[in-house]
């Protein structure tokens, strides 16, 4: 790697944005996240940057104060959510962040045991009863995830909110033949509701543009986050065995395992004079953001993605463990969001705080007129490849 741009190289090359030559629509799977420790305590994290607390007023239309009271409200509800999960046992309904009261509020079934309702209480969640379990609806959307989806469908997850499965279609297709008879075949497996949304999932792909990008065959993508010996990135950017080189031409290494559809991550090793650093890039919208750990941000929590093409947009998380409809075939376990992403994104960083979240896989719309992303959770990556968040 060229010494006159180590520096901004070193940093750049935590980020992976994607872009794949044959851009699609996809189904998507993948394995659940686990429920283990993150990395680092969401609570243990440094206090908001100035330029991260901006591109939040910027993004929600929050004031300055406002901003930095809901980030320490989310990073006390990451905190809290899985022993909230723990608590409530087989009971447990699911939770989410609730922007309004600023506290995590979860879900729990009629047969809640009273004590375990205090304990979810005095720790400062809201309690909702819901007829349904987390459980329940997990197994609903497991029997949905082995139906075969037509093109008009675009994705289904459960809504913890809600106390349902969510199953969307593309505006004009639910009268769709092979649609309604998915739909009719989903209803049947459980409490389903029916949404649509104004295009079908693709993968992010262009061609080369601005930033530090790294190429492998037909395929260009940039780094997502830095782990011990490598950087992890989206599984559609190169099978594994594929070498990869960086922006100036020079050999990086070679994909060590990558996995699409079914899911879609992989990783790269890292050598012949390249390194890893623990950043994110802010391309100057706000400062780069130091990796601190990788806790899980709720439903209804701020977040923030990087990328080459749109560089850094926040939104909030919609939905986890989503199914996802791809052309080239299904990617489960997403986790969908409301940043806008653009051609070329693909693979960025999605971050939250200073906690890596996932690698953008793919989505919907761009940054002119909006749009949904979903991204594969980091830590079903670290865990499919034994690896190592690099952190500060």
């Amino acid at each position: 790697m060229r010494r006159t741009r180590l520096a901004r190289a070193g940093v750049a090359a935590l980020l992976m944005i994607g872009s794949w030559t044959a851009a699609g629509t996809l189904p998507a799977s993948a394995n659940e996240a686990p429920d283990s420790p993150p990395s680092a305590s969401s609570t243990d994290s440094a206090p908001a940057s100035a330029g991260l607390v901006r591109a939040m007023q910027r993004d929600f239309g929050l004031s300055r104060a406002g901003a930095e009271a809901r980030l320490a409200a989310e990073r006390a509800a990451t905190a809290l959510a899985p022993e909230a999960r723990r608590t409530a046992g087989s009971a447990y309904g699911g939770a989410w962040f609730d922007a309004g009261s600023g506290k995590l509020t979860v879900a729990v079934t009629p047969d809640a045991d009273a004590s375990a309702v205090r304990a979810l209480r005095d720790s400062g969640a809201r309690v909702r009863t819901v007829e349904h379990s987390a459980r329940q609806l997990d197994a609903v959307k497991s029997r949905i995830d082995r139906l075969d989806a037509p093109a008009g469908v675009s994705s289904w997850s459960v809504d913890p909110a809600a106390n349902t499965v969510v199953v969307n279609v593309v505006g004009g297709k639910r009268a769709d033949n092979d649609v309604r008879r998915f739909v009719d075949r989903a209803r049947a497996a459980g409490p389903v509701t029916v949404r649509t949304v104004p295009a079908a999932a693709r993968t992010f792909a262009a061609g080369t543009v601005g930033g530090d990008p790294y190429y492998t065959g037909n395929v260009r993508c940039s780094i997502g986050f830095s782990v011990h010996g490598g950087f992890v990135t989206a599984g559609h950017c190169g099978g594994a065995g594929a070498g990869v080189r960086g922006w100036d031409g020079s050999h990086i290494g070679n994909f060590q395992g990558s996995s699409f559809p079914g899911d879609d991550y992989a990783w790269v090793n890292v050598g012949s004079g390249w390194w890893t650093v623990p950043v994110v890039l802010g391309w100057g919208t706000v400062p780069d953001r130091l990796v601190r750990g990788s806790a899980e941000a709720p439903v209804g929590a701020s977040i923030c993605r990087s990328g080459s093409t749109t560089r850094w947009h926040c939104g909030t998380v919609l939905a986890k463990n989503e199914t996802v409809n791809y052309s080239q075939g299904a990617v489960h376990q997403m986790t969908k969001t409301s940043v806008c992403a653009e051609p070329g994104d693909s693979g960025g960083a999605f971050i939250s705080g200073d906690q890596a979240q996932g690698v953008t896989s793919g989505g919907w719309g761009n940054c002119s007129g909006g749009g949904e992303t979903w991204f594969q959770p980091v830590n079903e990556i670290l865990d499919r490849y034994g690896l190592t968040l690099h952190t500060a």
